[in-house]
Order: C-alpha cells, then sequence, then structure tokens
C-alpha cells in the first residue's frame, strides 16, 4: 500500500463521514452504534467492503422515504448487525479456527 492509496482511502472516510453527518440526528445515533458493533466484532473486509457504505445508502434511501430509522431496522440494533454479518469472515472466526487447529494438533506449536 502507498501514500496515494492511504490518501485516497482517507479521502473516502471523510466523505463517508460527511454523508453520515447529513443524517438526521436519531439516523446518526444508530449508525453510530452499528459502527461500533461491526468494528467490535470485526469483518475481515471491512474497511475495503460495501457494508458501512451500503448502511449509508440504505439509511439514506429511508430517508428519503420519510421513515424512522428503528422501522428500517427494527428495535434490536445488535440483531440487524448480525444478519448483516451472518455471512462474513471475522477475526473473530480466525481466532477461533487457530483454537481449534491447537486442540487438533497440540504438538503443531512446540518445540
Amino acid at each position: 500500500m502507498g501514500i496515494q492509496d492511504i490518501i485516497e482511502g482517507k479521502k473516502q472516510w471523510r466523505a463517508h463521514l460527511a454523508r453520515v453527518k447529513a443524517l438526521p440526528p436519531d439516523y446518526q445515533i444508530v449508525y453510530k452504534e452499528i459502527q461500533r458493533y461491526v468494528f467490535k466484532v470485526g469483518p475481515i473486509d471491512l474497511l475495503d467492503g460495501p457494508l458501512l457504505p451500503g448502511i449509508v445508502d440504505f439509511f439514506e434511501e429511508g430517508v428519503a422515504a420519510g421513515k424512522g430509522v428503528l422501522q428500517l431496522i427494527g428495535n434490536d440494533v445488535a440483531a440487524f448487525c448480525d444478519g448483516l454479518l451472518k455471512d462474513s469472515r471475522t477475526y473473530a472466526d480466525i481466532y477461533q479456527e487457530s483454537i481449534n487447529g491447537l486442540r487438533t494438533d497440540p504438538g503443531r506449536y512446540s518445540d
């Protein structure tokens, strides 16, 4: 990754945040909760993937349709996030696989 890639990534992230800030306050609050949840779970392709921009697109459509944010996602933000991430490979998955690998081959990392 070169310096140009880093600069471009920062520009894209700032544009993304500007879109979030343009949302109504209730949407912003829910977006931040979704972002916090997703960052904790850690899908591998989070920053390069379409997940966060897709959520903003979805929210912008909801605003344009005059819907409240909870009409779009329901009352359980975590359940909504789990639904979004159900098929995503996460860092937790990689960790669990490494633990399972140690259990099936305990001598793998010993001298």
